[in-house]
């Protein structure tokens, strides 16, 4: 989002961190901000009085606080009904604004309870899943299930094994909002580590690497971008050895199969 979207958004997170941070319940309000969302999707007539830009704020704030105040968790009343109340560029942008700070609920909640490294680790666990498991990915894109199968299907599969706030969030995956399962989970990632001013990096091995190993390069790489870094390892036999690493578009290959085809490139050239 850009423009007065992007501020409205920064001001809305900031709020969101300074409740959750007063004691809101993170996952009452990220529950309350998608179903918001989900509505104003619904309904454009509403969607489209939320942002008139003619309205004023304090009569577009009455109206969605009028709304949503009976459903919706106290906190996320009054989230929703101050994002009427900004500017946004286009209808849409809040909406959208709203599923993001959604997530950033979760996040934030998860942090507090010193639970985010392990939803980050989480979401990316079960984004590889979705990838390499065609059947998995299938059931969760087959138009033919309901949104409700296939979050009890999520949830079995993450019930007991994934942090609280990353069920959520792979619940709320399956809502097509993202196209597909796979890219709404990696934007939670990147939403998460945008909340907790961190870079990720995509490492590729052919190794899984030691609990020592991953801490020293995080710390490496740490030093080297000046922000923490959560690192996601994906153990790949092509790399043969060494290491690729993916930061944003940055692309560090220091793998044996990428000097071999440096080699052969120079011996063809």
């Amino acid at each position: 989002m850009q423009g007065s979207s992007g501020e409205s958004l920064a001001r809305l997170s900031d709020a969101l961190g300074t409740a959750i941070d007063g004691g809101a319940d993170g996952a009452a309000v990220g529950d309350g901000l998608f179903a918001a969302a989900d509505v104003l999707r619904d309904q454009p007539a509403l969607r489209r009085a939320a942002t008139d830009p003619s309205s004023p704020a304090e009569a577009k704030r009455a109206l969605v606080s009028g709304i949503f105040g009976s459903h919706l968790d106290s906190t996320a009343t009054e989230i929703v009904g101050t994002a009427a109340g900004l500017r946004w560029a286009s209808s849409g942008d809040l909406a959208r604004a709203l599923e993001q700070l959604g997530v950033v609920a979760l996040v934030k909640a998860a942090d507090a309870a010193g639970e985010a490294d392990r939803l980050e680790d989480d979401l990316f666990r079960f984004g590889r899943a979705v990838v390499d498991n065609p059947e998995l990915r299938d059931a969760l894109s087959d138009p033919a299930r309901s949104a409700g199968d296939k979050r009890a299907l999520v949830r079995s599969l993450l019930e007991g094994k994934a942090a609280g706030g990353a069920i959520r969030l792979a619940e709320r995956s399956v809502s097509g909002v993202h196209l597909t399962v796979a890219r709404a989970l990696d934007e939670y990632g990147k939403v998460a580590a945008e909340t907790r001013n961190r870079l990720v990096a995509l490492v590729r091995t052919a190794r899984p690497l030691e609990a020592g190993e991953q801490q020293r390069l995080a710390d490496v790489l740490a030093r080297q971008y000046s922000r923490p870094v959560h690192l996601n390892v994906v153990v790949d036999q092509s790399v043969v050895g060494g290491l690729r690493l993916q930061i944003g578009d940055q692309v560090i290959d220091g793998t044996i199969a990428s000097r071999l085809d440096d080699a052969r490139r120079r011996l063809v050239g």
